[in-house]
């Protein structure tokens, strides 16, 4: 589509050089994995991903409620896809199991695509991401890394929460959007779909269990973040 513009360009495909990348130690994947993506933030790059799933639905008129609240609720889904990103490239960091990081980066392609989908869909909607990305990315990044330094089933047990906590609000997301906006409500179905089969693939692989403790901070850091993209 003419004019769009697109954010992550950095290949992520699980069968794309991860075998040159396990030869690289931790400090290097650090900083290749993120620093080409922060460095791609403003990018204008076209993304190549797949189609996205609203693309051959038709445009509805939405009142202007409507269409600020389909905004706001859309430019929270491009914040976690941004905030996935760094989850999913902070556990890769230490893994350990060459399946498993193969899984990680897989999972990581499609969220990628989610994010962009969301990118096109905030720009259909007149509408620009959040300005605190940076933010949402290096937080996220931090905890993957951290985590994974743990073993690969405490990074899988990150991951299968993360993604059943995401899958609930974007249930959310669909009981509060405008029916009206089939184009939106199209992007979050696919979504939704494929989160619930990332925390399944990741489950099936081992994942442990995390304490609440842990899970009550993931729940407490999610709100603040979408509290504050719906805005800003």
């Amino acid at each position: 589509m003419k004019g769009e513009k697109f954010y992550f360009t950095t290949n992520l495909n699980a069968n794309v050089n991860v075998m040159n990348e396990r030869k690289l130690d931790p400090i290097d994947k650090i900083l290749k994995r993120a620093g080409s993506t922060l460095q791609s933030l403003p990018s204008s790059r076209k993304y190549n991903g797949r189609e996205n799933p609203a693309r051959k639905i038709p445009e509805t008129e939405l009142s202007e409620n409507e269409r600020l609240h389909s905004a706001g609720l859309m430019r929270v889904n491009h914040a976690g896809e941004i905030a996935a990103q760094g989850l999913y490239q902070g556990h890769s960091i230490f893994v350990r199991n060459p399946d498993t990081e193969k899984q990680i980066l897989q999972a990581a392609q499609e969220e990628l695509d989610h994010m962009n989908w969301c990118k096109q869909r905030l720009e259909e909607l007149d509408a620009k991401p959040s300005i605190l990305s940076p933010i949402w990315y290096s937080g996220a990044f931090l905890m993957g890394a951290l985590s994974s330094l743990f073993g690969d089933k405490w990074s899988l047990g990150f991951i299968e929460e993360t993604e059943k906590q995401v899958s609930s609000h974007l249930m959310n997301h669909l009981q509060k959007i405008s029916e009206n906006d089939s184009k939106s409500r199209a992007i979050i179905k696919k979504m939704r779909e494929e989160e619930e089969e990332h925390g399944n693939n990741a489950k099936n692989a081992g994942a442990r269990n995390l304490p609440i403790a842990i899970r009550k901070l993931m729940q407490l850091t999610s709100k603040v973040m979408t509290k504050t993209a719906y805005w800003i």
